[in-house]
């Protein structure tokens, strides 16, 4: 009774967050104007031509990606490498270094002949790796039914944002999807305890993030700066490729904080003494008592 009590307040405390996340969307979309592509989205500090190749470093600086996406793709379907326990947990992971390995490709086609019909293959790779991440995260510290849920309904959302853009000239969803990651993330890493160890990688993370956000921001100014070696634009593409580094890092080493280990239980009717995992006993304690 008690086991069914817990799921049930667990069961609202989740439909309140997904109410609370929808009434803060909705207030979003409400209460901003429309944001639409401007001319000069597609107009980068540096698009100098080397070798035939146009925009040469804001393609070139897309390889990053590539490797590490393939590299982490390849540890994961090896399933011996990375310190996971749940299989949701290989899911989320799987799906972010394909969305990663997909990012090198889609951006340098959209950098080769930067134009609104192209944005949409340099965003969505991006957007399904955010998804993947975050629900990773969900399934380490929340729970993997948490977790897959809101992967099916990211991924929905990923491909939602990109046709609402493309359609509506509007880049609203696109921008609020990007700042999940890196407010939430941090929020959820201080409130809900961790499950492994190096869990300070998760705000690292965040912090790199934020940083290539900067990057790209102030893409003309980083590029003046240091007399025109390198964009601002293009150290957004090598500081997000140091995402997935340093959360293949993570995985590499951490190892879970608590095992799940076996106790004895005392059934109340003969008192003899019965080996179980004490997560099995969370869900079945009636009529008994640990020791």
């Amino acid at each position: 009774m008690m086991w069914a009590a817990t799921q049930q307040i667990a069961r609202s405390k989740r439909g309140r967050v997904w109410a609370g996340a929808l009434l803060c969307w909705l207030f979003l979309m409400l209460a901003t104007p429309k944001i639409p592509y401007s001319p000069k989205h597609h107009v980068y500090a540096d698009m100098r031509n080397f070798l035939g190749v146009p925009n040469t470093l804001n393609v070139i600086t897309n390889f990053p990606f590539l490797i590490v996406g393939v590299l982490g793709f390849v540890l994961c379907l090896q399933g011996s490498y990375f310190n996971v326990s749940l299989q949701g947990e290989i899911l989320g992971w799987t799906l972010f270094y394909a969305g990663i390995a997909g990012v090198a490709f889609g951006s340098a086609y959209y950098h080769l002949k930067p134009d609104d019909s192209r944005l949409m293959w340099d965003t969505l790779p991006m957007m399904i790796a955010y998804s993947s991440l975050f629900s990773s995260f969900l399934v380490e510290r929340v729970g993997k039914r948490t977790g897959l849920s809101f992967l099916s309904l990211l991924l929905f959302f990923s491909f939602l944002s990109a046709a609402y853009e493309r359609t509506f000239n509007d880049l609203r969803l696109r921008m609020m999807f990007q700042l999940i990651p890196c407010v939430v993330i941090p929020f959820m890493t201080l409130l809900f305890p961790p499950k492994y160890t190096h869990s300070r990688y998760w705000l690292w993370a965040a912090g790199i993030y934020l940083l290539s956000k900067f990057e790209a921001f102030a893409d003309r100014r980083i590029y003046h700066a240091n007399s025109y070696i390198i964009s601002g634009h293009s150290l957004e593409h090598l500081c997000l490729a140091m995402l997935p580094v340093l959360l293949t890092m993570m995985l590499l080493n951490r190892t879970l904080r608590f095992q799940r280990g076996v106790g004895f239980l005392l059934v109340v009717d003969n008192w003899s003494p019965v080996p179980v995992h004490f997560q099995s006993f969370v869900k079945k304690n009636d009529g008994l008592s640990a020791v």
